[in-house]
């Protein structure tokens, strides 16, 4: 697969997960739990604002994978 393919669907792959992951991190911010404990918001806040990170590193490593030689 050539990097320019690898590249367009890493991007739609990327934006799923973004989209997605937001969805997810605002329904979970609606636990009562969460309300309660400014603790547990910090906590909850850093991990899913930076949580999306690390399953956007495999994607993004695959799409700038060289294309290989043929």
């Amino acid at each position: 697969m050539k990097i320019r393919t690898r590249k367009l669907i890493g991007t739609f792959g990327l934006l799923v997960l973004v989209v997605v992951w937001s969805l997810l991190g605002m329904a979970i911010a609606q636990v009562p739990v969460l309300a309660q404990s400014r603790l547990a918001q910090v906590i909850f806040y850093v991990v899913a604002g930076l949580g999306w990170v690390l399953p956007a590193m495999p994607l993004i490593a695959w799409m700038s994978r060289p294309d290989p030689l043929s």
